[in-house]
């Protein structure tokens, strides 16, 4: 069986992730992103009422064109989790194919949502919810099947879909950590990524995500995240002043951190803004969360000013906001914070705890100092990365390269500068770049099986 993969988004960058896999006659599209950078360097830019063209003429969402060139049907669009750089191309392409949208149900919800502001194309794909650990046979030759491994990410709800072929499986590894003690969820499912490894033709191809291949080490836990969290609020606990906390909205295990630590140092938690309010409200309502409790979610700009005009008639040190906003993003809560354009006033010495750390592009990182800048200039404390990431160290690679052995390796999720230390470390483990390591670009194929 012909086996081909498209790499059409996120090869250049870290963002717009996209990726189609054909098997004989039937193809598989895996994430369909935005690269928000892109649109965020444009002012008042609202993606919602944009056409496809304009958007990939930015580079904001992947350039699908060369799928044109496969010669073969689109069967599925699986998404692997909820964040935008994976999910939020999909209302601008995903019309232009005859195929369900498949994912994990969180993901799906987000989806869903995604496609409800859609203002610009009809988005009539059927929602299909596979839970982790299934399965789906693709196409009608009952040759290909698609599975979702459990992985661990920095939110709810992931997976790795694996494309099982009569050549080897294709592992799309985008994106997770190895978390064995994860605060919600379970643990990623290192035992079946093993037996893929092992059973019938093994691994032909796996495409990883190289965020932080030369980082080295392990990524710890997100329970080590909930221990740095709780250390570094019950060490205000005494101040009476203004805590602010920030972290990503759909960080939905960091948010219940937040929240749960807020309450043991006496103060009420509020989520405040429009991201914050549909990720933990969309998780809480599909159970995947409790937050117990009154924990007030405000997402308008006209109720979260009442919030904050409450929090300052009531007193600062009755309460945590945990805001969005910690990438400096321009119309984010904590940077209007910063300007001053809320009721809530930040006094010298008060507290802002990033539980986040800055995405590596050069957009987020002058916003976010800038951000910075505004609160210091308040007289704001900063307490800054108290975060682990979403992505695999140097010592998680190695260990899904032995679990996989895969044929081929497929380094993604990066710029050419980025994919560099994954490279490095294929070829300690007997991979030769051309060979069966392949750097490729957006708007590529790769012939693996002819």
């Amino acid at each position: 069986m012909e086996i081909e993969i498209a790499t059409l988004g996120g090869y250049e960058e870290v963002g717009r992730q996209m990726t189609a896999v054909r098997a004989g006659d039937d193809i598989v599209i895996f994430d369909m992103g935005l690269n928000l950078s892109k649109v965020l360097i444009h002012d008042n830019v609202e993606t919602e009422s944009m056409h496809s063209l304009d958007l990939i003429d930015m580079g904001a969402i992947p350039d699908d064109r060369v799928m044109s060139e496969l010669e073969g049907d689109v069967q599925a669009i699986v998404p692997t989790h909820g964040h935008l750089d994976h999910i939020a191309g999909i209302p601008k392409l995903a019309h232009r194919y005859d195929a369900p949208i498949v994912s994990a149900p969180y993901t799906i919800e987000l989806v869903r949502q995604q496609i409800e502001d859609e203002g610009k194309f009809q988005v009539d794909n059927d929602l299909v919810k596979m839970k982790p650990g299934a399965s789906m046979a693709i196409g009608d030759s009952e040759q290909v099947e698609l599975e979702f491994v459990n992985v661990t990410h920095s939110i709810i709800d992931a997976i790795n879909p694996v494309l099982h072929t009569p050549e080897g499986a294709v592992v799309y590894g985008l994106d997770k950590r190895l978390d064995h003690d994860p605060v919600i969820g379970d643990p990623i499912d290192m035992e079946r990524f093993r037996e893929i490894g092992r059973q019938d033709e093994g691994v032909l191809a796996y495409i990883e995500d190289c965020t932080n291949a030369g980082s080295k080490g392990r990524t710890p836990s997100e329970s080590y995240a909930k221990k740095h969290v709780e250390d570094t609020l019950k060490s205000m606990e005494d101040y009476t002043g203004g805590i602010i906390a920030t972290t990503f909205s759909s960080h939905i295990a960091r948010v219940k951190t937040l929240v749960e630590y807020a309450r043991e140092i006496g103060r009420q938690p509020v989520l405040l803004g429009r991201s914050m309010e549909k990720y933990s409200g969309t998780a809480e309502r599909l159970d995947f969360v409790d937050f117990q409790g009154d924990v007030g979610m405000y997402g308008h700009r006209k109720s979260v000013d009442r919030a904050f005009k409450r929090i300052m008639k009531e007193g600062k040190g009755n309460f945590l906001p945990i805001v969005t906003g910690h990438q400096g993003e321009p119309r984010a809560m904590l940077t209007r914070m910063g300007r001053g354009e809320t009721p809530y006033e930040i006094d010298d010495g008060d507290k802002v705890v990033f539980s986040a750390s800055v995405i590596p592009e050069p957009t987020n990182e002058g916003q976010r100092y800038q951000s910075e800048q505004l609160l210091r200039m308040q007289g704001a404390r900063l307490y800054d990365d108290i975060h682990v990431s979403g992505h695999l160290r140097e010592e998680g690679h190695y260990e899904m390269l032995q679990a996989l052995q895969p044929q081929h390796l497929i380094p993604g999720h990066q710029t050419l500068k980025g994919r560099s230390p994954y490279v490095d470390l294929a070829k300690t483990q007997g991979y030769k770049l051309g060979r069966d390591v392949h750097v490729t670009q957006n708007g590529s194929t790769i012939q693996l099986v002819e």
